[in-house]
């Protein structure tokens, strides 16, 4: 126990000790251990007045010898470092930041151009889909981008339909990487993008199918194209919520997909992606440190041919989907 007093008189700090030890037998029911009188300003306070508990302690310890305090300009360099290194910290975090996004720019340039001349050069996904699938796996790896893969075994070797979550332009790099060597894949994108020469011939060579609105209801032909390609032994891959943005959650599914799936007999494989949305947000195009992952669910199939039987398809496959991807349900 240490407390303050001027006094000096042996007797009369006798007599205070004694009176702190009753009123700590009368709180604690049990008497104090030692009681230290000290003189005033002994007891170390923060600048707010609270008690410095710790540091009254190794005054105690030392036998109630106060220790010599630093010279002012110590102080003053505590004082200025412990302000200084939260902000220190920020920089260096944003800095590396910078470091890690310009290092993944060069990484994806370095790699998409030869990507871009093989894919045009050879133009047939047969002979694409692997020149793709290797330059994807360098992409990740050289970015330190960790990619874990489940079920794939679980995909089917006849006709199937891939319904996928869509959360960043990373999804197609980490779906191609992931996929089996010899599975033939389909994209589905919008039209728009055969209006760039770039982009255009590029995807003209992977395989993509360009539709206007991928829903039964609103793009019939273009259902009927990507039907086409199944039934010409391409599996179609389509992210049935059709757009993304840098919003978590998964969204809406449009009904084309599975109206296909059901009108062919074909069974749909739910793909969910899972930490690509934090590396590469949807508006932003500096990347970020990070891990993903790609699971493939058991194949879904349709119970009928007519629409109750897509819809109740689709409502399943969203069902695993929502499992496995890690991100809140924004139909709910």
């Amino acid at each position: 126990m240490l407390a303050e007093t001027r006094e000096s008189d042996e007797a009369v700090r006798d007599r205070i000790k004694r009176e702190i030890n009753d009123a700590t037998v009368a709180l604690l029911g049990m008497p104090a251990d030692d009681i230290v009188l000290a003189p005033p300003h002994t007891v170390l306070k923060t600048s707010s007045g609270k008690i410095r508990r710790a540091a009254s302690r190794e005054f105690y310890e030392r036998g109630g010898q106060a220790a010599k305090p630093a010279p002012v300009w110590m102080q003053f360099a505590r004082l200025t470092w412990a302000g200084v290194l939260p902000q220190l910290r920020r920089s260096l975090r944003a800095t590396g930041g910078l470091v890690y996004a310009l290092y993944v720019g060069f990484i994806f340039f370095a790699c998409a151009l030869p990507a871009w001349f093989a894919v045009a050069l050879l133009r047939n996904p047969r002979r694409t889909r692997p020149v793709m699938r290797l330059v994807s796996r360098v992409l990740l790896r050289l970015a330190g981008i960790p990619l874990k893969v489940e079920g794939a075994e679980q995909i089917p070797r006849t006709p199937c339909v891939l319904a996928i979550n869509h959360g960043s332009y990373l999804d197609g790099v980490a779906l191609i990487a992931a996929l089996p060597a010899d599975f033939p894949y389909a994209f589905v994108a919008k039209r728009e993008l055969k209006d760039h020469f770039v982009s255009r011939v590029f995807l003209n060579g992977i395989g993509v199918i360009f539709v206007e609105r991928f829903d039964a209801r609103q793009g019939v032909e273009d259902v009927d194209q990507v039907a086409q390609a199944l039934a010409g032994g391409r599996n179609p891959s389509i992210f049935p919520e059709g757009t993304f943005d840098r919003r978590p959650g998964l969204r809406i599914f449009r009904n084309g997909a599975f109206v296909i799936a059901a009108k062919a007999g074909v069974p749909v494989v739910p793909v969910a992606l899972r930490g690509l949305r934090s590396i590469l947000r949807g508006d932003d195009f500096f990347p970020h440190r990070g891990a993903a992952s790609v699971w493939f669910g058991a194949p879904v199939v349709p119970a009928g041919t007519e629409w109750a039987d897509a819809i109740a398809l689709r409502d399943k496959v969203r069902a695993e989907m929502l499992k496995h991807c890690g991100e809140p349900d924004l139909a709910a």
